[in-house]
């Protein structure tokens, strides 16, 4: 069995460089799944549907679900990355 890899990846945003874009409501195309990967700092995931609130930190990625509306909030200095995939991720 092939090994699921990310098709496209993110540059590295800091808190500086996060799009404003991310830090808005918005939500990834049909058949597409994020992981947000926090390599310093902190970073706090919202999902909107259905409403809940996650940490995230280098020990603990952010799942974005196919079309799941969410947005993110950098919580001081922090850098992170969003891999996607095209089908669901390892640990998912």
């Amino acid at each position: 069995m092939a090994e699921v890899r990310p098709y496209r990846s993110t540059p590295v945003f800091d808190q500086d460089t996060l799009p404003a874009a991310l830090r808005a409501r918005h939500t990834t195309k049909a058949g597409v799944w994020g992981v947000i990967r926090v390599i310093e700092g902190q970073l706090q995931l919202t999902w909107l549907d259905p409403p809940s609130v996650l940490l995230l930190d280098a020990l603990t990625p952010g799942l974005i679900l196919p079309q799941q509306p969410h947005f993110v909030t950098p919580l001081g200095a922090m850098k992170m990355q969003i891999d996607f995939y095209d089908q669901p991720p390892p640990g998912s």
